[in-house]
């Protein structure tokens, strides 16, 4: 495998992206669908043990986020994108293609409302956008 990519990334742009993608996540399920995530996951929010273990949720989807804009950067660099308009481009291929699909995917069989599909797949698909227009502008 040729690993020679990872010396032309731009690591601070996939840090940077990785903070866009997980600051979504803070609007997105605390303002915007706060409600219907959580009532269409039934969860039940007096109970103690439903926020147990949240900050090793958040680190642990920080990091595969990180992976996300990693692989977000690669195809970047590999496609010599560098303008906002190829990032949101490449947001929509990618949140769409894979993260939107595979989410469904899997729903259809979990038997999940169709509003879940949509909450969880466009918060990816929007949050590939913000990741790849910020690494994109930062080549």
């Amino acid at each position: 495998m040729d690993t020679s990519v990872f010396s032309e990334i731009n690591w601070l742009a996939v840090l940077a992206g990785t903070g866009g993608y997980f600051f979504l996540g803070a609007i997105w399920y605390s303002f915007l669908f706060q409600k219907q995530w959580i009532a269409y996951h039934k969860i039940d929010m007096n109970n103690p043990d439903a926020k147990k273990g949240v900050a090793g949720v958040m680190a642990t989807s920080f990091v595969l986020m990180f992976i996300v804009s990693l692989a977000l950067a690669i195809l970047i660099e590999r496609l010599a994108l560098t303008e906002a308009l190829s990032g949101v481009k490449l947001g929509l291929l990618t949140g769409i293609g894979f993260s939107m699909m595979a989410i469904s995917i899997t729903y259809l069989y979990l038997q999940r409302p169709l509003g879940l599909h949509f909450i969880d797949g466009l918060y990816h698909t929007v949050g590939q956008i913000i990741s790849a227009t910020i690494i994109c502008l930062m080549q």
